[in-house]
């Protein structure tokens, strides 16, 4: 008999012994050791744009990995999207990524955040113009250069297919479906919008009705399935359903898609006269579906579960006590005792999650070096008008879907400062079993999310580190901030020391973020958020100097 056929056999009689597909194994093994890699010490690895052949001319606040992590998409403050691709013809470079396409957008203002859509050639833009823009790729992807030293470049009348001017204020955000046609947008002017390409209308006058209004703005979005949050100039991060979009409309809501949890820390002390709550990023997990990260400013970052049961918020909820159910995700995998068909009144849903089930809900104590420092220093004198504008602050927030109950934190991770610009926050790894955010001092921080010990502190950006995205496959990260460039971090061999760890300084690194945040609190970005509107509204929405440095994200 045939040896091969022996072994395909053998194979195959292993397979059904654990009832699962052969390509289900193999991405099992893939995962193991992508989580085994990622658990080891990392290092810069590569710096995209650090010469005068190719790069951006400005902050890079935007990166996005395409078509299965083969394309690296940044965009910023120049107002053009690059798009990276490694050169297999490059064998000097473990990371041979080159930039061989540019398109220059037509953004009058600063691009926030840019996503290829799936199954398609598009790729979106958002920016501090007020617009989106669509644009059409086709094949030039740089795909079919590579080994040349030829840079495409395309500018809006070649590749734009679409100009969305639904919001009035600044677009932050995008979040894609599995559609090549509908994603969704936030923006500073509070509302939420789903864009469906295959529909044309005439903006300002004909635009859909907004998914959602909030009475504050926006600055932050996140979807997992038919569930999607929301977050910004408020205490809290909001949990919408958009499985019920339109079939009840509340007359004290705004928007067509009921809101069935809110996310909130514990009251914080004020540190400044002008301090205020501020959530400047938020993350739902891809992994499990159920996970949500918010990044508080002058704070840390957040983790939270739609599993988890909410605190009612007075007699008149109108959502269950209950906790929802999580959502298919993108990668769920369901827990064998989960097939149950129903739950005792006293089991937890933690209980059928053996991820999750070791994670406890932060009671907002200090504890294994999870709490911040009180700062005994703090203005006495100025009690009173802070709590005149506290109170002015939280009637207004508060007033959005404040008898909605609130889920209250997991876990809280800290040391990281998110003062000076606008932080995102992100899981890595195969399972998100890391939690990483960017901070002020140019260090990006991970953090274990099963207990919130510090994993590494690398060295990032020359001032600040804004965003940190992970390869979809490989132990690979981009990170990108304030400097002109993006960077590439990936584990290295045990046996070499890293050069942009900067673990051995952590406490001292942690102890002057702490100070800093205490310090400064949100005034800086009051300030900003100040100028950007005045000379939003002097150039009515047209940035007269895009590629200057940028002040906030």
């Amino acid at each position: 008999m045939n040896s091969s056929y022996i072994d395909s056999v053998s194979i195959h009689s292993y397979l059904n012994q654990y009832t699962i597909p052969s390509f289900s194994l193999v991405n099992r093994f893939q995962e193991r050791a992508l989580g085994n890699s990622l658990a080891r010490t990392w290092d810069r690895v590569s710096v995209l744009g650090n010469n005068s052949d190719y790069g951006h001319a400005g902050c890079v606040n935007a990166l996005h990995w395409a078509y299965g992590g083969e394309l690296l998409l940044s965009a910023g403050d120049d107002t053009t999207v690059q798009i990276w691709k490694m050169d297999p013809t490059n064998t000097s470079n473990d990371y041979p990524f080159v930039c061989r396409t540019v398109i220059h957008t037509g953004h009058k203002a600063n691009i926030f955040n840019t996503a290829m859509l799936p199954h398609s050639n598009r790729i979106v833009t958002v920016a501090g113009d007020r617009q989106v823009r669509v644009f059409d790729v086709g094949d030039n992807r740089g795909l079919s250069v590579l080994g040349q030293n030829v840079r495409q470049e395309y500018y809006a009348s070649q590749l734009k297919t679409h100009t969305l001017r639904c919001h009035e204020d600044r677009v932050k955000r995008i979040a894609t479906e599995e559609s090549p046609d509908r994603f969704l947008t936030v923006s500073e002017d509070g509302t939420v919008r789903q864009h469906d390409l295959r529909t044309p209308h005439v903006c300002r006058n004909h635009c859909p009705a907004p998914l959602l209004q909030a009475h504050h703005e926006l600055s932050t979005l996140t979807t997992s399935s038919y569930y999607c949050v929301v977050a910004g100039d408020s205490p809290y991060g909001y949990l919408f359903d958009r499985r019920f979009t339109g079939r009840e409309r509340n007359v004290k809501a705004e928007g067509i898609v009921p809101c069935v949890r809110r996310f909130g820390r514990a009251k914080q002390r004020k540190t400044g006269r002008y301090s205020r709550d501020h959530i400047t990023g938020a993350r739902m997990s891809a992994e499990n579906g159920h996970e949500v990260l918010l990044s508080y400013s002058a704070d840390g970052v957040y983790l939270f579960s739609t599993l988890d049961d909410p605190e009612a918020s007075g007699s008149s909820a109108s959502s269950s006590s209950s906790s929802i159910v999580s959502p298919n995700s993108k990668r769920r995998r369901v827990s064998l005792d989960s097939r149950s068909t129903s739950s005792s009144a006293t089991s937890s849903p933690l209980e059928i999650d053996d991820r999750s089930a070791h994670v406890q809900q932060w009671d907002g104590n200090e504890g294994e070096g999870e709490g911040e420092i009180e700062n005994e220093d703090e203005e006495e004198n100025d009690k009173s008008e802070e709590d005149d504008e506290k109170s002015l602050t939280e009637e207004e927030s508060q007033g959005f879907y404040p008898w909605v109950d609130v889920v209250k934190p997991r876990r809280r991770f800290f040391g990281a400062r998110n003062v000076e610009t606008v932080k995102d926050v992100n899981f890595l790894g195969p399972r998100d079993e890391y939690v990483t955010s960017g901070s002020d001092d140019g260090n990006f921080f991970v953090w274990h999310k099963s207990t919130g010990k510090l994993h590494g502190i690398y060295e990032g950006d020359g001032s600040v580190v804004n965003v940190i995205e992970a390869h979809p496959y490989l132990p690979l990260v981009a990170v990108s901030g304030i400097d002109h460039t993006v960077k590439l971090f990936a584990p290295i061999d045990v046996n070499r020391k890293s050069a942009f760890s900067r673990m051995s300084n952590a406490e001292s690194i942690i102890k002057a973020n702490r100070k800093g945040s205490r310090s400064r609190g949100i005034r800086r970005i009051d300030l900003m958020n100040l100028l950007a509107s005045f000379r939003a509204s002097n150039t009515n929405g047209e940035d007269s100097n895009p590629t200057a440095d940028c002040v906030n994200q």
